[in-house]
């Protein structure tokens, strides 16, 4: 609980059997997580053994797609704050607080893994992953000339159970790179937001996206296109996902 407001942290489970008991017992250590949804999306052999009988609530997402994962958890969260992080041990439980301070003042958190002083020895952030990372965000700043963005990969994210009602009806991509489309359409609405920097650490076995140089400038090719076709249909196409909200229509984050 934080501030008398229920927190659900969701995680989508692939590949991460060997690493996610002890990241559901590391999240609920920060001491304001009041829920975790585990979301097997086909997950590995023994992923639901592992999760039995640590609190976490284990739900399933037949839909083959780490945005599909993401979509069902949110779906089944019951908290007013999501939190939406990752199971294989790169994130620590306690940069969750670090994400709520900042949610005092508004309704969307976005984590960046940039920080040189936060990666830690032998993180899977080598200066393609870095500095592709930060050029792409680089690149949606100055398209729609939002506050600071130096990552559109990191996976650990804040959102208030309002912004996911007011975004989850324009939800399209169930792939890898739902992460970015998630952050154009908080832009497009107009949603007020900041990015902060959070602890980035070795990953317990191998990820199915960053662990492969093609996979990922494949996916960064993917996430530099749907960035420029946002901004082109945010401004040409009226009925688009990514239309720019106006004034009125924009959520008000202080109360």
């Amino acid at each position: 609980m934080y501030n008398g407001e229920k927190v659900s942290v969701i995680f989508p489970t692939y590949n991460e059997k060997d690493s996610i008991r002890a990241a559901i017992a590391d999240f609920l250590a920060a001491g304001t997580v009041d829920e975790v949804i585990v979301v097997n999306n086909n997950a590995a052999p023994g992923t639901s053994e592992e999760v039995a009988g640590t609190g976490a609530r284990e739900v399933f997402e037949n839909r083959q797609g780490y945005g599909y994962a993401l979509q069902r958890g949110m779906a089944e969260a019951t908290g007013d704050i999501l939190i939406l992080a990752e199971p294989d041990n790169t994130f620590l439980g306690r940069d969750v607080n670090k994400l709520l301070a900042y949610a005092d003042d508004l309704d969307v958190v976005f984590g960046t893994r940039t920080s040189t002083i936060f990666i830690w020895a032998g993180a899977n952030m080598g200066v393609f992953l870095k500095w592709g990372n930060y050029a792409v965000g680089k690149l949606l700043e100055f398209l729609f000339g939002t506050t600071i963005l130096t990552d559109v990969g990191c996976t650990m994210k804040l959102l208030r159970r309002r912004v996911y009602e007011q975004v989850k009806d324009r939800f399209r991509v169930g792939s890898s790179h739902f992460g970015p489309h998630l952050m154009l359409l908080i832009v497009t609405a107009g949603i007020r937001f900041v990015e902060i920097p959070v602890n980035y650490r070795t990953r317990v076995g191998q990820s199915m996206v960053t662990g492969s140089f093609f996979k990922s400038l494949k996916l960064g090719l993917i996430m530099i296109g749907m960035i420029c076709y946002a901004r082109f249909a945010s401004v040409f196409l009226p009925n688009s996902v990514y239309r720019v909200s106006r004034p009125a229509d924009r959520t008000a984050t202080h109360q």
